[in-house]
């Protein structure tokens, strides 16, 4: 098929690239003339593990190409995905505008029959409002489908390539045979597509991410509690995960959830929720717990140094929201560093992919190290704040020589308790007993 995708993000990107991945000849658009430029050299403006060998190439063989033109790109497409930002407005609500902007243009330049398709996480009726302003100017006929992406930074080309599951929502048969047939290749395996109505599609996308961050939250507000008691979270995670109505993933403790998709996601379902006269409780508990505990590590430190922040020397590993990604949108590492700022501590960090972007948010008020010992060479502690796998199984021994006094602040739970207690560390985690 002959396909146009609008916006080059995370979700775009993965998605035109995995696309060209199966035969496909897929068009990308961005207003973004530098960033554009930067794809057509085969430079890829995101980091995704697996993307670029895939990226470059398709580009090689011809089936995946760039442009800044919508008209370029959907001249010839059967299908136009709209990939495109849906960012929390101030009273948490999704902004809408660069989805319907690019809606009504498309009205005014199509010229045959398409498959309109709702690639961006929207608030439920969203497919409404595309059609309403597509049919504003359209002249042929058209379909408006929600097919909400379900992809993990750090896993998003094999998320698309091997999906559990691909949800459509249409009211056309005509369309949702076109849907079919696009995502046949990706479903060989038995995984269903799952059609549904596009009111029922925008929901799930919102409701499976909400209940996710949901889980995270409730395993935090234990880990806080085991804190309290005396009780190991780790042995709790345990003993909860392997019932099978539960289930063992999204129950690891930590200092709470950032990226792109949660926070968003949560509020604006709690936002929508509002619009149709619907209080969603729940929702508004998580929001509350997850600002809290992304810096519920500060505490910690600051009485560990009896409230003496002042000069202090902070080692900081992971900036990043989550590993195997350098997005910082919502990370936690970033409220941290702005609390142990304001109590005057000297931050220096390392990140394997993330501190280009941390740069261009807080430039130089932070150091950012070559390496994850030069980051606490001279540092009065340690803190981590992203489970990036290069810090799981660290040479102890150079941490000791590097680090003032051996302290480690984890926000991530990386090593074993007994481990730090046998090397005579100082180490505070979350949910565990603290090893001094």
């Amino acid at each position: 098929m002959n396909i146009a995708v609008v916006g080059t993000g995370y979700v775009g990107l993965v998605t035109g690239t995995c696309l060209a991945e199966t035969g496909n000849n897929v068009m990308c658009v961005d207003i973004d003339e530098a960033k554009v430029e930067k794809m057509q050299r085969m430079e890829v403006p995101i980091y995704e593990p697996h993307l670029d060998v895939l990226f470059q190439r398709n580009i090689k063989a011809g089936r995946l190409k760039f442009t800044t033109k919508l008209e370029d790109a959907i001249d010839d497409a059967e299908v136009v995905f709209l990939a495109l930002p849906t960012p929390p407005g101030e009273d948490g609500s999704a902004d809408l505008s660069y989805v319907l902007g690019v809606a009504q243009h498309l009205g005014k330049i199509m010229k045959g029959y398409k498959v309109i398709v709702d690639k961006s996480t929207v608030p439920v009726g969203t497919a409404e409002k595309v059609q309403a302003e597509i049919a504003k100017n359209a002249k042929v006929d058209f379909d408006v489908v929600s097919n909400p992406e379900f992809l993990r930074e750090g896993f998003a080309v094999d998320d698309f390539l091997k999906p559990d599951r691909i949800v459509v929502g249409t009211s056309s048969k005509r369309a949702e045979d076109v849907m079919a047939s696009l995502y046949k290749p990706y479903v060989r395996q038995g995984n269903p597509i799952i059609f549904m109505d596009e009111k029922s599609a925008e929901l799930t996308k919102y409701a499976a991410n909400s209940f996710l961050a949901t889980k995270i939250t409730f395993m935090n507000e234990v880990a806080n509690f085991c804190e309290r008691v005396g009780a190991d979270v780790d042995k709790v995670r345990i003993g909860i995960g392997t019932d099978t109505r539960i289930g063992k993933r999204f129950l690891f403790p930590g200092i709470g959830y950032g990226g792109s998709c949660f926070p968003k996601d949560v509020q604006a379902l709690a936002k929508s929720g509002k619009e149709y006269g619907y209080h969603f409780e729940i929702l508004d508990s998580v929001m509350r717990v997850n600002e809290n505990q992304k810096t519920v590590i500060v505490p910690k430190i600051t009485d560990f140094f009896n409230g003496k922040l002042e000069g202090k020397k902070i080692g900081l590993w992971g900036l990043a929201f989550k590993p195997d990604t350098d997005d910082i949108r919502e990370a936690p590492a970033l409220y941290i560093i702005n609390e142990l700022l304001k109590q005057g501590a000297q931050i220096k960090a390392f990140d394997p992919e993330a501190m280009e972007n941390v740069k261009g948010v807080i430039g130089d008020k932070i150091e950012y190290a070559d390496n994850m010992y030069d980051a606490i060479n001279g540092a009065d502690a340690l803190v981590i704040a992203t489970e990036w796998s290069v810090f799981r199984n660290p040479d102890f021994s150079k941490i000791s020589s590097a680090l003032n006094q051996k302290v480690i602040f984890d926000g991530r739970n990386l090593y074993e308790l007994e481990e730090m207690n046998e090397k005579g560390y100082y180490y505070s985690s979350i949910g565990r007993e603290l090893v001094k």
